[in-house]
This record gives C-alpha cells, sequence and structure tokens, in this order.
C-alpha cells in the first residue's frame, strides 16, 4: 500500500499562511502538517523526526515546506534541513517565506518578458528602483535582477536600514557576486529620471510611485506593482494590467498590474510544489527555481 503524500510545513511565524496550506493540497500533497514559532536551531530535530519514521521508499512521499517572513532565515533553514539529511533518508524541501521567493521571480521575469516583447532587450546594463524595496519581495527582486545583469538600487525610507538589505544581498543571497546599490525615498525624483525599470513591492495600500513621476521618467520601460490594495503602488495601473502602456508615461512605459504578476506566482508555487512529488531525487528549491519555472511558465503560455 502507498504511503500518503505528507508535506510538513514548518514557520517561524504564530500561524502557516493558509495560502501555502491550500497551494500544497491543490497540488497533490494529501496532508500539509503545521509547524507554528519554529526556532531555527529546532529544524534539524523536526526534519530527522520526519525522514527516520518512514522507509526510504516512503519518504519519496515526504516533503519539507519552510515559510516564515525571514528570507535570510528560511534560506539558512532551508540549508539545515538538507544538511540534517543523508542517504537513503533524504526527502525534497522548498523554501518560500511569505510567498516572496515565487512573487519576487514571477514580477521579475514578467518584466524580462514586456523588455523583450515591447522593447526588444533584456534586463542586462538596466537601471532598476525597488521601491518599498527593503521587505522579503523587494530583496529577493531585487537580486533576481542583478544576477541577470541589472543595476538595481533597493529604495526605502531609511536609508540605513536599505544600506543593511543591499548588503545582505549582496552577501547572502548574491555571493558577492553582484553589487546592489540603496538609496533614501526622498531622492526617487532624481533616481527616476535615469531609471528604466520600477519594482513597486511596498506595503499594500501606498503609492509609491506617483503620476508626476512617471511623467519625468523619461527612459521608463517597465513599472511593476505587487499591491492588488488600492490605492496601487503605481499610479493609475490596474491590478490586471499585463503589459499595457502606463497612463501619462512621456517614454511609452507599460505596467505589470499585481493580479497579473500573481497569475505567474501561483502557476510556479503550484508546479514546485508538484516536481517535489513527481521527481526520484530530492530537491531543494529556493528563488533561484522560482525564477527558472517563472521563465519556463511565461515561455510555455505564448
Amino acid at each position: 500500500m502507498s504511503k500518503p503524500f505528507i508535506l510538513h510545513m514548518l514557520t517561524t511565524a504564530k500561524n502557516l499562511s493558509p495560502f501555502d496550506v491550500n497551494m500544497a493540497i491543490d497540488a497533490g500533497w494529501g496532508a500539509a502538517v503545521p509547524y507554528i514559532n519554529v526556532e531555527p536551531d529546532e529544524v534539524c530535530a523536526l526534519v530527522q523526526d520526519a525522514i527516520f519514521s518512514r522507509s526510504p521508499k516512503g519518504l519519496k512521499n515526504t516533503g519539507i515546506f519552510i515559510g516564515g517572513r525571514d528570507t535570510k532565515q528560511a534560506m539558512d533553514m532551508l540549508k539545515t534541513a538538507k544538511d540534517s539529511m543523508f542517504p537513503p533518508f533524504q526527502v525534497s524541501a522548498f523554501a518560500d517565506p511569505s510567498g516572496a521567493f515565487t512573487t519576487a521571480a514571477a514580477m521579475v521575469a514578467a518584466v524580462e518578458d514586456e523588455l523583450a516583447t515591447k522593447f526588444s532587450t533584456n534586463l542586462e546594463g538596466k537601471t532598476i528602483l525597488a521601491l518599498g524595496g527593503t521587505g522579503p519581495v523587494g530583496q529577493i527582486a531585487a537580486v533576481l535582477a542583478a544576477q541577470a545583469g541589472a543595476s538595481v538600487k533597493i529604495i526605502g525610507r531609511q536609508l540605513e536600514k536599505a544600506q543593511r538589505i543591499a548588503d545582505l544581498c549582496n552577501q547572502e543571497f548574491g555571493a558577492g557576486k553582484i553589487h546592489i546599490t540603496a538609496g533614501a525615498d526622498t531622492e526617487k525624483a532624481d533616481y527616476i529620471q535615469t531609471t528604466d525599470i520600477v519594482f513597486a513591492t511596498g506595503a499594500a495600500g501606498i503609492e509609491l510611485l506617483s503620476a508626476e513621476l512617471i511623467a519625468s521618467a523619461a527612459q521608463l520601460k517597465v513599472a511593476a506593482d505587487v499591491n492588488a490594495v488600492p490605492p496601487a503602488g503605481v499610479a493609475g495601473l490596474d491590478a490586471f494590467d499585463n503589459g499595457k502602456q502606463i497612463t501619462g508615461s512621456t517614454s511609452g512605459a507599460v505596467g505589470i498590474g499585481a493580479l497579473a504578476i500573481g497569475n505567474i506566482k501561483y502557476q510556479v508555487q503550484s508546479q514546485l510544489l508538484k516536481q517535489m512529488i513527481e521527481v526520484e531525487e530530492p530537491l531543494y528549491l529556493h528563488f533561484e527555481h522560482a525564477f527558472a519555472a517563472a521563465r519556463d511558465y511565461i515561455k510555455s503560455s505564448k
């Protein structure tokens, strides 16, 4: 008799995301078991409890999901989970704190596609502002774009915090091979004049890019917004917009709204959760795998 598919879902938060639970069940996991308020030093014991309770054959129907809100902590926990296992006691693990990895991947891949479709170019050499970029989505979007060759500046209300986050992204996620910089929100009127792309990744219901700033952005090509709660993070951008020209743009810039990004994010998370079920060898999935999946999804959808 085949063992049921069980996904052990770990989070440092007081609640596990209902979104992630629904995604796991819909992807084919028969049970999604929550572990809340998990301390990072508890990961090894939890993982080993999961792997030693089943035979190697039964482990093919077992997986680990890591949530929470902190991107570095999630990556550290993913590494701990991987290091806690050894052949033949190994299972797949997937980190996606607050959905940030899959959301950022979807946004950057969507922007990349608009650049190719509307402007016959790519991310390499482009100047990007990550507005409200100190949060999880902004961090990972900045890293992915920088890895693709863009010059990225994380913008925050507090320059010191933005610089700290930029340093974290460069060292922890970029292995010192990328150079993301930081800027203050009070200076974005100056930055926008030489910006090609805007990622609006701030808190819900806050306009980050005004109509006035859009009009002054002489070389803006694409603006993407992950905020579905009115007002939009980008003035005049509807959550369903998907490559529509932004009203008031003097450069012919196009916008990508939160629900257009969200559809790609949904497909990517579902695909990665299904991969964990289907593969013979264990996978250890994070933002780079999500980006590859987002690119593949967009390509296959054309």
